[in-house]
């Protein structure tokens, strides 16, 4: 039998995915079932273009509900006292400049399940996590991107 994959998240990620879960459920599970009533009732399905949208909803809703209740329930979640302070690891907030004069850019690593890019956070699978886990401040670190090789130097880790 196959391993369920586990998702690393920290106690704040796995708090909004159980928040965005019990939304689905509760309210927007219902809306969808609402509107497939709405768009029954303007009679022949085959050419029921409202019909036909409320139902791809519900199927994305439903697969939205699948895909959080199996990474909350594989969760791992991610423990300040079990990280040494020194190296980049899951969690950590580190800030790094790109060489030779680029600026400084923060992010915090954190597992794909709660990864967003726009409020700084990159899940540990991207290329510059991978790079930068396991090394310590003033390391310089070789990133492999899509879009070439670029050097970074670690600023802070925290």
């Amino acid at each position: 039998m196959a391993t369920e994959k586990v998702f690393p998240m920290t106690e704040a990620g796995k708090e909004k995915l159980e928040q965005e879960l019990e939304y689905l459920k509760s309210v927007r599970r219902k809306e969808v079932v609402e509107r497939i009533k709405i768009a029954r009732s303007f009679g022949d399905l085959s050419e029921n273009s409202e019909y036909d949208s409320a139902k791809e909803e519900q199927a994305f809703v439903e697969g939205r509900i699948t895909t959080i209740e199996n990474m909350v329930r594989n969760a791992k979640i991610i423990q300040d006292d079990e990280l040494n302070s020194d190296i980049v690891t899951l969690g950590k907030t580190v800030t790094f400049v790109e060489l030779p004069d680029g600026d400084e850019e923060t992010y915090t690593i954190v597992g794909s399940a709660e990864a967003d890019p726009f409020e700084g956070k990159i899940s540990n699978d991207s290329p510059i996590a991978k790079s930068l886990l396991g090394h310590k401040v003033d390391q310089e670190v070789t990133v492999q991107t899509p879009g070439g090789e670029m050097k970074v130097r670690l600023v802070s880790i925290k």
